[in-house]
Formats: structure tokens, C-alpha cells, sequence
């Protein structure tokens, strides 16, 4: 007897994506869809996306991991670098250089720039984030809903101190992450606007009629961190009936990609598996994860969440798929 599955996936950034395409690998969905009526069932996928590394540059809006999921489940990312559009092209980016105009550090492709382009228009219209989004994914087709954490802004800012006049002063996370590349000293992250935001209907909607939720690969302070910071997220994950299942982004001491190991130094949180496992913490406890898949280079320990080693490198969508799948009998939950 065949049965619908929803799924739902807390996500951020490029691993994040990445994760997406392998639960589709699973479920057969996007991409790996069977032809059209061949398929016995057509289960749900969505992903609660982080909009902590939103800001307004250049007048126009940019939802940098909104964007990588769209375009890398849309066939549409560009394959070496992980982010933004394949065959893209800079002249843009060249112009405003040539005008002077900052920030100069940010790589706004051309291609890019019409999404942003049209965002920003239907945003200004009175249109919400949720319905941006909706109307961009009719171009791509992802094969899963993408919903932001939230209409409203939480953005993630960065204290740091001054490398020039040596003062402390805050910044948006995409300059402390692309200009400084995490290499400049670190004092705390702020979700400025987390405080007034809520969590969309849509997103407390997935996740309480969820499945099974899991906690992407993703970064667990920039990108996981900034949609728990949102109000009615955490409340949501702690009240699902569905199991809730993270995967660890440390592997061997070492973040998958990016600088995840730079953002727990800053919290104080170890780069180890177990750290951040007890970070999040147990739903029996005052946390939010059932079960924590671990790389098999690692162990951990951490009261009330089950605990299971397996092959954690996404060097393909076979191959997170397997991941995902463990996750998922861990939790005892069929995909």
C-alpha cells in the first residue's frame, strides 16, 4: 500500500542544498522523479530556510541560501563554486566597481541580479518573502517547497573588532563571512530583528505536520542557529509528533565546508560532534533533537538522543541519500 511521506528539512547554505538533493535522491523526487504518471506517490518535501544571511545591497534584496537551494534543486547552480548561477557573468559587479560604488567585496552576478531584481520588486509591491519565493520557484521547479524561516527580517550580525581603528563594532554576517572570511577577532553574533520576528504559519505548519524533521549539515550557529533564533521555531520543533533528527557538520574535529569551527569557537562550543550535539540538546530535556548522526571518525554521547555513526561526506546524492535514510531508521520512520 503505497503512502504519502512529508518531510521536512531545516536547511542553510550550500551543504545545506546539498542535503536536499540527497532526501530527493530517497523519496524520488525533483531531478530523480520517476516520468510523469509513473510514480506510485508523490511524497512532500519542504525545507525551512535561513534568511539570517539576508541584506539589502545595491538596492535590491539578496536571500543568498534561499537562492542556493532554489537554484541547485532547479538545476541551476553553478557546480565548482556551489552558489550562484552556472555560466554566470560579472559585468555588473565590473560597473559598480568602476563607479566606486560599496561594497566592492560582494560578487553580485548579472544572472543573480535578475532574481534579485525581481524579488526586490514584488517585495516592494507588499508581496511577502513566502510569496516571493513561491513565484520564483514556478521558474526553477525545485521539487520541494522552499520556505524562508520567516516574512520577517532576522538578520545575523557579527561584533567584531575594528582591524583598522582597533573599536568594537557590529556588522552583517555577509561581510564578516565574505570580506573578512571569518579572519578578523570575534565577540558574538546578534539575529538582529530575531526579537520582533515570528516564524510563518507555513513554517510552523511543516513542521508540526511533518513526517519526520531533520537538521541539515548546515552550519549550527550562522545558518541552523539563526532559524531556531527565530520565536516559534524552537516551540515548534519541541511540539512536533514527528521525530526530530540532526546530522553532525563536524567531521573529525573539522566542519564539512565553511567555517562552522570559527562560529563555535565564538560561542564557545567545541568542534566536535558531541559539542554540538549537546548544543542543540534533547527534546526529553529542554532541546529539540531525537536522534544525532555522527560521522564514523567520531563519537558521542548525549543524554535522552539516540546516537548512530555513519559515512557523513555528501560526495553525492547517492550517497547523502544513505544518509538520510540512516537518519531515518534511527528514528524509526520509513522512507
Amino acid at each position: 500500500m503505497s503512502f504519502v511521506v512529508k518531510v521536512t528539512v531545516l536547511v542553510g547554505g550550500v551543504g545545506g542544498a546539498r542535503f536536499l538533493l540527497g532526501v530527493q535522491k530517497l523519496l524520488g523526487l525533483g531531478q530523480f522523479a520517476a516520468p510523469e504518471g509513473q510514480a506510485e506517490v508523490e511524497h512532500e518535501l519542504t525545507a525551512v530556510v535561513n534568511v539570517g544571511d539576508d541584506a539589502w545591497m545595491h538596492g535590491v534584496r539578496i536571500c543568498p541560501d534561499l537562492d542556493t537551494c532554489m537554484y541547485t534543486l532547479g538545476g541551476g547552480i553553478d557546480p565548482e563554486r556551489g552558489w550562484g548561477h552556472r555560466n554566470e557573468t560579472w559585468h555588473a559587479k565590473e560597473e559598480l566597481a568602476a563607479y566606486g560604488v560599496q561594497p566592492d567585496w560582494f560578487g553580485l552576478g548579472d544572472r543573480d541580479l535578475a532574481t534579485h531584481l525581481v524579488r526586490s520588486q514584488m517585495l516592494r509591491a507588499g508581496y511577502s518573502l513566502t510569496q516571493v519565493t513561491e513565484a520564483l520557484c514556478a521558474r526553477w521547479r525545485p521539487g520541494a517547497r522552499l520556505l524562508p524561516a520567516s516574512d520577517d527580517r532576522s538578520e545575523t550580525h557579527v561584533v567584531i573588532t575594528d582591524p583598522d581603528t582597533g573599536e568594537r563594532r557590529a556588522i552583517h554576517f555577509q561581510e564578516w563571512w565574505v570580506r573578512y572570511r571569518a579572519k578578523v577577532t570575534t565577540h558574538s553574533f546578534a539575529y538582529v530583528g530575531a526579537e520582533k520576528a515570528t516564524a510563518t504559519p507555513d513554517v510552523a505548519d511543516a513542521i508540526a505536520e511533518a513526517d519526520i524533521v531533520f537538521l541539515a549539515p548546515s552550519n549550527p550557529v550562522v545558518s541552523i542557529g539563526s532559524i531556531l533564533a527565530i520565536p516559534g521555531v524552537r516551540g515548534a520543533l519541541r511540539s512536533t509528533t514527528a521525530p526530530v533528527v540532526g546530522y553532525s557538520p563536524i567531521i573529525g574535529g573539522k566542519p564539512l565546508r565553511g567555517m562552522a569551527d570559527e562560529c563555535l569557537t565564538v560561542i564557545g562550543v567545541e568542534s566536535t560532534s558531541e559539542a554540538v550535539g549537546r548544543y542543540h540538546g534533547a527534546r526529553s530535556g529542554t532541546g529539540i533533537l531525537d536522534a544525532w548522526l555522527i560521522s564514523e571518525q567520531d563519537s558521542a554521547d548525549i543524554d535522552g538522543v539516540a546516537v548512530r555513526s555513519v559515512p557523513l561526506l555528501m560526495t553525492s546524492p547517492e550517497a547523502t541519500a544513505q544518509m538520510v535514510r540512516a537518519g531515518a531508521e534511527l528514528a524509526g520512520v520509513q522512507l
